[in-house]
């Protein structure tokens, strides 16, 4: 007899007159082969072991029929265990074995690891380490990692297939003790993570009935808070992968052979990928440790590679000099890198070089431009490593110029990208001539271990190089930023014009037309996201609300609109320029919280005593009818006008007087005040170029509207967070490391001041107290710099993560609620809001923690090219200014000082730039610098950070793909000093509040 039993609805048992039973389960691909040879009537009894699951549902077929389907599922209780130590199952092959014990300081006894599906998807390459034996795989966690993720499936049955590593598959799933039912509105993650707790508990309670060693235990690896939470509660003994990943204590000695003996010339793509798990570093500083992460290049001229890679372990920086240690390595490559020892560690270098444009077609390939070392100090060094294989290409069709060859007829030509960090890629064409003055997009082919430059081929023509349409396409490609129309299938899902408010609309909304609602928006703003009212209450209290588009009524979950707005993430600002999230009749029309039209909104409404606080909160859906839209300036005038008391300017006193109350209550509890400066452009109504640049002057109406903001943001942040503790998306702001504020503390040092940053607290107590007499400006400066040592703040699933805190806002939790027009995060925090209050439905992927983090980290990387990108614009519409205005002098202050230059910030103009002390044409000056103040001098005359200086101001149009702001020293005058022209710093992130 044979017996095929499978898990989807077809089942085939075809009897033949065998002596031996043959059961094979096959699950989603699972491959299980369980052989029993059985006399005839042990087969027939062991099949009444079989139990019976079976449901029953009905299917439209296309010709428009009806078929029943029965899925089966059939369980067994003969299904073993797979250990050596297990006297109950009776199998004739066993794969975990009984001394099972890795060194640990953990867990010192014998013990099996239990992974759930996270750990296996995120952290197989701990599993695949050496020292890693005795693991149980479940047939859950199996079939998890074959539907997410195909490569890690394969990597993780080659472990299965290794004997030598000792890893088990029990079929869960069909065990009769282990297999579990969906229970009613449980999610597919929650029950997969319940089977895995369940089977956990299983292991362990079938090996204690064992006698032979009551030592050996189950160890549940998870990372997942929620999991681990409910595993403890069930009496079983859970770790979280980092801890016991750190715990391990022996590394075979042949593995660091393997890693340090494989030639650099031999790692290809794809080819190496062999890494050591283990976290711990000995005490002897020869030992190795290899890593997989994302490699990031510094923004340097090409060929000058000094490279920093984050490693999420610690959070810290390595860094690799030069093209032999960088391999052939690209930025944004998934790379392993090994650790040197300390011996050869090195500092990070202070000398700022100067691009000299692309060299000539003629360098060999054994020419290697490296970055010089800095002091070598043990307490300068940082650590240092090389690349030793490359995990995973990121290469994408980069845009920049070509540059053509010296060589007569040549048709090998060498591209430069307009990303500095990208090497130049060597490509054939025979339409040079043609492409010269293009602006090009090129992919690479492949980079050959013998040649300096990776080889590649031409995808297709921009336009000329100049054309502001051009340049505009060229930065929003070279920072992924979604910009092409909006298909037909996502316009599809606008509402029909003309749109107006339905009776069942009003029927679930809450009537607010009434109120005296206004908005306050920079000038020209047309997708007006939010508005404000504040009223007096008969008890004497006072009525606020904040009202926010209600944009996630129009867009529904899972439609072409949705997945649009989704993968975009966020709207675009370029200097005259909106790259909009969703499509503009929502952004600038039916979303838009315009004067004296009927809007549906979603409004927090708080009732605030004389002092600010809160006495009650309340969230609604509302319909609401604004009174003025009003600019930032205009609201300050109507404030400041004795004049004027009509209703909107009483409203808008209102405001005012809590939000500064609110203010300093904020920056007593730790808040920071920040500054970063921020320019303006006056844009020509007819030709579209920049006519004058001023920085953004702030008013009290603008901190007025950022107070509100803030407020509603927290207060949305704990009610989500109270209603889907697991599946709240939430926004925090890690605490910067120390060594992040060591150029503040010696900025604030040099002028015999001290900075205490051991918390945020202290930190905005410390630049309030910062001044400076007659020097006003100095505390500005003082922000500036603390501002740059902010860590980002990032979008997370509360479920996935247990540090909530927000650092520049010294708030314990916090969300994007207010610009759902130009926010996709704030589309999800209204959806969660909605259910939380009762006024909408919830759907699958809103209540899926893993999903939602996965829509974190796109929100996050679409945020971040965002603010590069507006960046970029910024810079592309500084020059254009200064094209048109040619040479100026300005005064400025240094923000920097380095062994070979100064680093000056324009404050009329928010515009930094370095001045360089040395010019290759010309003997150099004699340069003395000190780090530690820090300062330079040339020629005997000082430099310090703060000093004032005067420059000029010019634009060097000689490299077409990278015009550069130059700047040269006007005063301090040093005689026989000759200052070379000047590239702009690269940017710096910058940290703001949140809004």
């Amino acid at each position: 007899m044979q017996v095929l039993l499978m898990s989807t609805c077809t089942v085939s048992i075809t009897l033949q007159p065998a002596t031996e039973l043959y059961v094979m389960l096959l699950d989603v691909g699972l491959h299980t082969a369980i052989q029993m040879k059985k006399k005839k009537k042990m087969a027939l009894k062991s099949f009444t072991q079989i139990m019976l699951k079976s449901k029953t549902f009905v299917k439209k077929t296309r010709s428009g029929g009806i078929m029943k389907i029965v899925r089966e599922h059939y369980l067994r209780d003969d299904i073993w265990c797979g250990s050596e130590v297990c006297t109950e199952c009776k199998q004739e092959e066993t794969v975990l074995q009984k001394d099972a014990c890795i060194e640990s300081n953990l867990c010192s006894f014998p013990h099996y690891l239990l992974p759930d599906t996270n750990i296996v998807l995120s952290q197989i390459d701990i599993l695949e380490d050496p020292l890693i034996k005795n693991v149980i795989i479940l047939q859950t966690v199996l079939q998890e990692v074959r539907h997410r993720s195909a490569p890690i499936y394969k990597r993780l049955k080659d472990i299965l297939h290794d004997k030598e590593k000792h890893f088990y598959t029990f079929t869960n799933e069909h065990h009769r003790e282990t297999y579990i039912e969906r229970e009613q509105g449980e999610s597919a993650n929650d029950r997969n993570d319940r089977a895995i707790r369940i089977s956990t508990k299983w292991y362990s309670d079938h090996l204690n009935n064992t006698p032979t060693d009551k030592r050996l235990k189950v160890v549940l690896l998870t990372n997942d808070r929620g999991n681990k939470e409910k595993a403890e509660e069930s009496g079983l003994l859970t770790y979280r992968c980092k801890k016991q990943d750190t715990s391990v204590t022996s590394v075979p000695q042949d593995e660091t052979a393997v890693l340090t003996s494989v030639p650099q010339d031999e790692t290809a793509v794809l080819v190496f990928n062999i890494t050591i798990s283990v976290t711990s570093v000995p005490q002897d500083e020869t030992a190795v440790l290899v890593f997989n992460i994302t490699i990031s290049v510094t923004s340097v001229p090409q060929d000058e590679t000094a490279v920093l890679i984050s490693v999420p372990q610690d959070e810290t920086a390595v860094l690799i000099q030069g093209l032999q240690n960088l391999n052939r390595a690209v930025h944004q490559d998934l790379v392993a890198v090994e650790i040197l020892p300390l011996n050869q560690w090195v500092a990070p270098s202070s000398v700022v070089l100067q691009d000299e444009g692309p060299k000539e077609d003629d360098v060999t390939e054994e020419e290697e431009a490296e970055l010089k070392s800095g002091p070598s100090g043990a307490a300068s060094r940082k650590p240092t490593g090389r690349v030793v294989g490359i995990i995973k290409r990121n290469w994408r069709p980069f845009c920049g110029m070509l540059f053509l060859s010296q060589i007569k007829e040549a048709t090998r030509h060498l591209f430069t990208p307009a990303d500095r960090r990208i090497p130049r890629i060597r490509i054939e064409t025979r339409q040079a001539a043609t492409l010269a003055g293009q602006r090009i997009m090129v992919a690479i082919d492949g980079w050959p271990k013998h040649s300096r430059y990776p080889n590649g081929h031409f995808v297709r023509s921009l336009g000329s190089a100049g054309d502001k349409e051009t340049e505009t396409e060229v930065l929003l490609l070279e920072h992924d930023v979604p910009h092409q129309d909006f298909s037909q299938a996502v316009l599809s899902f606008l509402p029909k014009m003309p749109w107006n408010i339905t009776e069942e609309d009003m029927a679930v909304r809450e009537d607010l037309r009434n109120l005296t609602v206004c908005s306050v928006d920079p000038p020209g703003c047309t997708d007006i996201d939010d508005a404000l009212h504040c009223r007096d209450l008969p008890n004497g209290n006072q009525e606020v609300g904040v009202h926010i588009a209600d944009v996630s009524h129009f867009i529904r979950p899972g439609n072409a609109m949705d997945l649009e707005a989704a993968n975009r993430g966020t709207t675009v600002y370029l200097t005259g320029r909106r790259i909009d999230m969703v499509p503009e009749l929502l952004s600038s029309n039916l979303c838009s919280l315009r004067s004296s039209v009927e809007r549906l909104a979603f409004s927090c409404i708080w009732e605030i005593n004389d002092k600010a606080e809160i006495v009650k909160t309340r969230f609604t859906k509302s319909v609401i009818n604004s009174k003025a839209s009003l600019t930032y300036a205009e609201a300050q005038m109507r404030i400041d006008d004795a004049n004027m008391n009509d209703d909107t300017t009483k409203s808008l006193r209102g405001l005012n007087r809590l939000a500064k109350i609110l203010k300093k209550r904020r920056i007593e509890k730790g808040a920071l005040t920040l500054s970063s400066p921020e320019v303006r452009f006056h844009i020509d109504s007819e030709t579209h170029d920049p006519i004058d640049l001023q920085t953004k002057e702030l008013k009290e109406t603008n901190s007025m509207v950022e107070e509100f903001m803030l407020l509603a943001n927290i207060s949305v942040a704990q009610k989500i967070y109270d209603e889907f503790s697991e599946c709240a998306l939430l926004r925090k702001h890690p605490a910067p490391p120390p060594s992040n504020y060591d150029i503040l503390n010696k900025a604030a040092k040099s002028k015999d001041m001290v900075i205490h940053t051991d918390s945020a607290k202290a930190l905005a107590d410390s630049l309030d107290a910062a001044q400076v007499d007659g020097f006003p400006y100095f505390n500005t400066l003082l922000r500036i710099l603390a501002t740059r040592c902010m860590m980002q703040a990032v979008y997370f699933c509360s479920g996935m993560d247990s540090d909530f805190h927000h650092y520049g806002l010294a708030s314990p939790i916090y969300t994007h609620f207010t610009s759902p027009i130009r926010r996709y995060s704030d589309i999800i925090v209204h959806r969660l809001l909605a259910v939380a209050i009762g006024a909408d439905s919830t759907y699958p992927d809103l209540m899926d923690k893993h999903k939602q983090s996965a829509l974190c980290n796109n929100l996050n990387y679409r945020h971040k090219m965002a603010q590069y990108a507006q960046r970029a614009s910024v810079a592309y519409h500084t020059q254009l200014f200064f094209k048109s205005r040619g040479i100026l002098n300005e005064e400025g202050f240094i923000l920097f000082v380095r062994k070979n230059a100064i680093i000056v910030l324009i404050p009329k103009f928010g515009l930094e730039g370095t001045v360089f002390f040395e010019n290759k044409d010309k003997p150099s000056p004699k340069l003395i610098f000190n780090e530690e103040v820090p300062s330079l001098t040339v020629e005997g005359h000082s430099f310090n950070m703060f000093d004032k200086v005067k420059v000029t101001i010019s634009l060097d149009a000689s490299n077409v793909q990278h015009q550069k702001i130059r700047m040269s020293l006007v005063e301090p005058v040093i005689s026989g000093v000759s200052v070379a022209p000047s590239e702009p710093e690269p940017e710096v992130k910058r940290a703001k509040l949140d809004r």
